[in-house]
């Protein structure tokens, strides 16, 4: 979890570029006038009028099957309270762009100016034409409860209030998994509920679904326990009133099983802790200080099992792990509700998801070597690609099973599968990689620490915990740059000047380490001491000898002229003695590998297995299998050209010398791309199981033009150059980055530092 989020930099988020975080995209060619024409007029009409014939074909020839609209009214909106539907647009933006990114789900954000119940419940039920779905989304209690209950009752598409139901499904999850650890029946234990908000009653309402005893579950809200003695419950409440001599949290929480807190932070001492029942199970889900925090109730009850709202300990209670995979189940189903059924069936799903062999990929994001079933796993991680295959597939079939599906599914390995390739990796992998440097942060030096983009983004992967940084340049300079842009946050980081007097002593030690290094190759001791006045020269010594773990320059050097300090300093890995330059470029249907882009102009046939190995294993840190295609003007033979048959002499070397690898050639780069042109054309092929992902280019003038053309004219965003095959990790940076394309390289620095490190 963030510790740190500058006002300014949440302001500049949302306002930078486009305002706001979502945007309409059209999904056909609109390039023509006839596409156009069949846009709209005249074409248009034809949709029109098979719609008018039978309303259901809304769903074959629009959006709507796959629309969802997230509905507020801005009166409850996060910890604000009610600050009106304008204020609340940026959430219900969030939310949008959060189902799209984890469920592929479009959504239009709708901030409705009506508080009254009626007039709200009116506004949302005249909106079904146009989706698939409703999310309801901060509406204060207990108006939601009715608005709820009367949409569910008065449309036929799904409606769900997200803040009631989600973190009852999620949380409900965890009760069943961490019963079964404990080894606990659910219709035996205690059950003690802080809070009486709409999400603390539907949690207390699943609960009861799943097996706990209205008896034995005791609900508090600010004025105590919820118990049949007093006058002052409204019928929301008088729901949980039970007979209880209990008045206060402290009293009704000896003995309790199970803890639910969904109230405010540091109401729970670690005395009250002590007095709960034999291996305790205490979800604290406050935010973003938690009822009781995971350090103190952990020092108190070592058998205790523990949740909380927070990334940053095991079993974070999170969301995001049900209501986009929900909505999709019912929407592929076109569900006509989300019943009780489904939403058991959702539980079930993540419980059972948390017992099975953990992905390597999520392993390696949170930088453990596994994670299986226990105390500290008891829920999935919110990385886990699987959940998007597991719950959609098990809400759709309980909408199928129950009666509110208007649409089955037959095949359901065929579904999971299409699953899988709606969102690829791209919206994954920098969250992964992320998380992983988040886990064992490194030294980055910067060597143009007097730029304000380079101080910008040193602050966010400071902030963010993904890396220390180390500031290189005149240090006059780069504090009033600090200060000029109110980056209080450096305010204590290190700033070395390689030319100032204080660092002689270091360039003298670092000029005899490169004239060593360099003595055959035309330096003199004078001029490798002078050089390392210059920061790249500064900053790779640094790295050489393990003062830093990884540089970071280039955003205002051309590329030869960042690269040789480094190449002289600390070399190439020992077992290849060869670098390249390789880009990621994130696509819809999944990261792709460009190599090599930035550094061999005329590779021969040796530099070109070289680049393909380096590349593959680079790849493989991103826990993606690599399937390397050899790119050519030719397919297969179909030109005997020199260029051609230096890829082709290439794939028979890779073939032979790394048999495991998987690898063709030459091939042309659409043939690369399309399994299916390649079944057709190109059977034998072992690339035409899913296409090609890592692309070797026959030289540097293909490669750069081709990762520019789709940073230009490509609906994709690149991350790179990343320099493969350096000793140690050093990474030059484009011309003019964007301090979100300079903290992602960082973020590759250091997991790039983490590996070298590991195969020390």
């Amino acid at each position: 979890m963030l510790k740190r989020i500058k006002k300014q930099d949440a302001l500049d988020y949302h306002s930078s570029g486009t305002p706001g975080k979502i945007e309409v995209i059209p999904t056909k060619s609109t390039k023509t006038q006839r596409d156009l024409a069949l846009a709209y007029s005249p074409g248009v009409a034809e949709p029109c009028k098979e719609i008018a014939k039978k309303q259901d074909n809304v769903y074959k020839y629009t959006a709507k099957g796959n629309l969802v609209a997230v509905i507020s009214n801005g009166t409850a909106v996060l910890g604000l309270g009610d600050i009106g539907p304008e204020a609340s647009k940026p959430v219900m933006e969030g939310k949008a762009l959060l189902f799209k990114i984890y469920a592929d789900i479009d959504v239009f954000d709708i901030e409705v100016n009506a508080k009254d119940v009626d007039h709200f419940v009116n506004v949302v039920k005249a909106l079904e034409p146009t989706f698939g779905g409703v999310n309801l989304e901060d509406i204060s209690a207990p108006e939601s409860f009715e608005i709820e209950r009367r949409l569910k009752e008065e449309m036929n598409i799904p409606v769900m209030h997200d803040d009631q139901h989600g973190t009852a499904i999620i949380s409900g999850a965890a009760l069943l998994n961490a019963l079964e650890l404990v080894g606990k029946k659910i219709n035996k234990v205690k059950v003690v509920v802080s809070g009486a908000g709409a999400s603390a009653m539907a949690c207390a309402k699943l609960y009861q679904r799943l097996g706990v005893l209205k008896r034995n579950l005791i609900m508090l809200d600010s004025k105590g326990v919820i118990s049949k003695d007093r006058e002052d419950l409204d019928e929301y409440k008088q729901q949980f009133a039970v007979d209880t001599k209990d008045k206060v949290l402290q009293d009704a929480i000896k003995k309790a099983d199970v803890f639910l807190g969904l109230s405010r932070g540091g109401i729970v001492s670690k005395a009250m802790v002590k007095s709960m029942a034999k291996k305790p199970i205490v979800f604290a889900l406050a935010n973003p200080d938690p009822e009781i925090s995971y350090n103190d109730a952990t020092s108190v009850r070592k058998d205790i099992i523990m949740a909380t709202g927070r990334s940053d300990f095991p079993n974070q209670v999170n969301n995001v792990l049900g209501f986009p995979y929900i909505f999709r189940g019912a929407l592929d189903v076109r569900a006509t509700e989300i019943n009780e059924e489904m939403k058991l069936a959702a539980v079930r799903a993540i419980a059972k998801l948390a017992k099975e062999p953990v992905p390597e990929s999520v392993a390696v994001a949170y930088k453990e070597n596994s994670f299986s079933f226990g105390k500290e796993y008891i829920i999935p991680k919110p990385n886990d690609p699987r959940l998007l295959t597991v719950i959609a597939p098990a809400v759709a079939k309980a909408a199928m099973q129950t009666g509110v599906a208007k649409s089955s599914i037959e095949d359901w390995a065929a579904y999971e599968l299409d699953l899988a390739k709606r969102l690829g990796l791209d919206n994954q992998l920098m969250r992964i990689m992320t998380n992983k440097a988040k886990k064992d942060p490194k030294k980055v030096l910067f060597a143009e620490a007097d730029h304000h983009k380079i101080l910008k983004a040193a602050q966010v992967v400071r902030d963010e915990g993904i890396a220390e940084p180390i500031l290189l340049g005149d240090e006059k300079k780069i504090k009033e740059l600090i200060k000029e842009n109110m980056l209080e946050h450096l305010d204590d980081v290190t700033i070395i000047d390689p030319r100032s007097d204080k660092m002689a002593k270091k360039r003298e030690e670092f000029g005899e380490i490169l004239f060593d290094k360099r003595k055959r190759r035309g330096y003199t001791p004078f001029e490798a001491k002078k050089i390392m006045r210059e920061r790249n020269f500064f900053g790779s010594a640094m790295v050489e000898v393990g003062e830093a773990d990884a540089l970071i320059s280039g955003l205002t050097r051309n590329y030869p002229d960042t690269i040789r300090p480094a190449l002289q300093m600390i070399g190439t890995d020992d077992d290849l003695q060869k670098v390249a330059g390789m880009y990621i470029i994130l696509t819809k249907t999944g990261p792709i590998f460009f190599a090599d882009t930035t550094v061999n102009r005329n590779p021969t046939t040796e530099d070109l297995v070289k680049i393909a190995v380096l590349t593959a294993r680079a790849v493989k840190q991103f826990n993606i299998h690599p399937r390397v295609a050899m790119l050519s003007y030719s397919n297969f033979g179909s030109s005997d050209g020199a260029g051609a048959k230096r890829v082709r002499n290439a794939v028979e070397i890779l073939k032979d010398d790394y048999p495991d690898l998987m690898v063709d050639g030459e091939l042309q780069a659409n043939f690369a791309l399309n399994p299916e042109l390649l079944k057709e054309n190109y059977p034998f092929t072992d690339l035409v199981n899913g296409g090609a992902n890592t692309l070797i280019f026959p030289n540097l003038s293909a490669g750069n033009i081709a990762y520019k053309l789709m940073q230009q004219l490509g609906n994709v965003e690149t991350v790179g150059p990343i320099l493969v095959g350096m000793k140690k990790p050093v990474h030059i940076l484009q011309l003019g980055s964007s301090v979100r394309e300079i903290v992602n390289m960082v973020t590759i620095a250091v997991v790039d530092a983490q590996v070298k490190e590991k195969n020390k």
